[in-house]
Formats: structure tokens, C-alpha cells, sequence
């Protein structure tokens, strides 16, 4: 049994991380007011005092569009959290897993993409997650760097009960047809870090269910699985939306390294069929 700390535990993915690594392991979850990742001296006692051997950074500021108006602070939390985090990792010996995402990419290579292909970030808060990814690299050599993407899980708000709350009190919803890429269920993400860990892997990986739609081909099956009829689903583009962030139209991952590991990751269609299992609704 090893000693885990999660930071961010009380965030959608660091639930379901708690949850998967308690099977088997010493797991210790921390949050914003156990320790605050962009104070240097704090975060290096907080992991010394714990002598955790695996590390997993789910801490973020994840406001897509806030980012872009909140700019010092999402390079102190994406960019010098992830550093300070992982100096005390190399500090402390300890292993660090660090979520990052498919915002990274501009969504302009027209195919899936590979953990090697070259990141242009369209916003700020992809720009963030890309410098905390740069330092892990420089610092440490035992780390993991988990890119995923479109999270949705029973421990916070995701895109899954919007839809079900906009369904409720409208009889029409605007969902963004032209953003294609693969939803993925915190849960699964959870199970397939832990068989990242248990097979003390090192690198970047690409994870999240497999298969791909669009944001309106997702809103269409929530709506399907939940049973729900006479709200019509409006297609709409991007650019009419005028979001302050700009966001990659294209953000499909390669799975080929995942699967040379023996992992594979189940159909979007049939996590969301299991969310809803879960959360009592079918």
C-alpha cells in the first residue's frame, strides 16, 4: 500500500479520484483551504509533512472563459502551482500526476491527436495548463501528464445537467455544433489513472472515452437517455456564440499509446449510459 495525496480532492475528478485510489491505497485529499499551490513554501511543507509517494494535481483554474479576464491568476495556478507542486514532488521523491487538457491544441490538425504533436493554445487558460506542463517536464522525471477532456461526473456542475435543467424550463436550447471531441466520464478517467500509476508509467498520455461528437450530438443523447421530448436541440456555431475564449474546433485524441498499455477506454455513448445509472435517472 502506498500513500497518495490528491490536490483538489473536492473538485468532479478529484471525488471520483479519491474514491478509485482508496481500493488500494493510503490516500490523503486535500483542497484550496488545506493548501494553496501558488505559495512556494506552503506547498513544499504541506507535501514534505505527508511524505506521500504519489502526488496527483487536480487543483486547476479551470473558468474557460474566466481566464481570460483573470489572467495573473490563472498562470499562478496552472503555470507556478504545477511548479511549486512538483518541486516539492522532486524535493520529496514522489511521483506527480498533473491533469492537463486538450486545450493545448489549436484544433486545427483534422485528425486525433498524438501526445508528440505541437501544442498552440488558442486562450489563456490552455496557454496556463501548457506552462505547468513545461515545468513538470523540466523538473521532474517521474511524472505522468494526463491530457483529457469535455469532463463531466457526479461531484460537480458539467455539461450533462445543464442540458437537463435548460430541458426542464425551456422548450428549445442553442448547443454548439462545430467543437467535436470526446465527452469523458470522471470515473473512467479516475480508473485509468490508477492503471496509469499501478503500472508506474512515466510521460505524457492522451485519455478520454473513446468515439467523438459534437456538443449538440451530446446534448441530443443526454436528452435521449433521459427520456426527454418536445425540447428542440438548435444547432448554432461557435462564432455566433462570441465566447471571450476562443476554443479548438477539433480536439480528438490518439489513444494508440493508451492502448499499447493494455487500457483501453469504453464508448462516450456508454459512460453517459452509466452517469445516469448513478445519478438514479435511468
Amino acid at each position: 500500500m502506498k500513500r497518495v495525496l490528491i490536490i483538489g480532492a473536492q473538485g468532479m475528478l478529484g471525488h471520483d479520484l479519491h474514491k478509485v485510489f482508496t481500493e488500494g491505497d493510503d490516500v490523503i485529499g486535500l483542497d484550496i483551504e488545506n493548501v494553496d499551490i501558488t505559495r512556494q513554501g506552503a506547498t513544499r511543507k504541506t507535501i514534505k509533512d505527508i511524505s506521500p509517494a504519489v502526488v496527483i494535481n487536480a487543483a486547476g483554474f479551470t473558468d474557460v472563459d474566466g481566464c481570460e479576464k483573470k489572467i495573473n491568476k490563472a498562470f499562478a495556478v496552472n503555470g507556478t502551482g504545477s511548479r511549486n507542486v512538483a518541486k516539492a514532488c522532486r524535493d520529496n521523491g514522489a511521483k506527480l500526476i498533473y491533469i492537463s487538457t486538450d486545450y493545448i491544441f489549436d484544433g486545427e490538425k483534422g485528425n486525433p491527436y498524438r501526445e508528440d504533436d505541437f501544442p498552440n493554445p488558442l486562450n489563456i487558460y490552455g496557454e496556463s495548463k501548457l506552462t505547468g506542463e513545461r515545468y513538470i517536464e523540466e523538473l521532474l522525471d517521474d511524472y505522468l501528464i494526463v491530457r483529457t477532456q469535455w469532463l463531466y461526473g457526479q461531484y460537480g456542475r458539467n455539461f450533462v445537467e445543464t442540458i437537463l435543467a435548460l430541458a426542464a424550463e425551456r422548450d428549445s436550447i442553442e448547443v454548439v455544433q462545430d467543437q467535436v471531441g470526446s465527452p469523458t466520464y470522471t470515473a473512467d478517467l479516475s480508473k485509468a489513472i490508477a492503471a496509469l500509476v499501478a503500472k508506474d508509467l512515466r510521460g505524457t498520455f492522451h485519455v478520454s472515452n473513446s468515439g467523438y461528437c459534437s456538443w449538440y450530438d451530446f446534448a441530443l443523447e443526454i436528452l435521449r437517455i433521459a427520456g426527454i421530448t418536445g425540447v428542440e436541440v438548435v444547432p448554432v456555431s461557435t462564432a455566433a456564440l462570441n465566447r471571450p475564449a476562443k476554443r479548438p474546433l477539433y480536439s480528438i485524441f490518439d489513444h494508440q499509446r493508451l492502448q499499447q498499455e493494455g487500457i483501453e477506454m469504453r464508448p462516450w455513448q456508454e459512460a453517459l449510459q452509466n452517469y445516469f445509472r448513478c445519478r438514479g435517472g435511468a
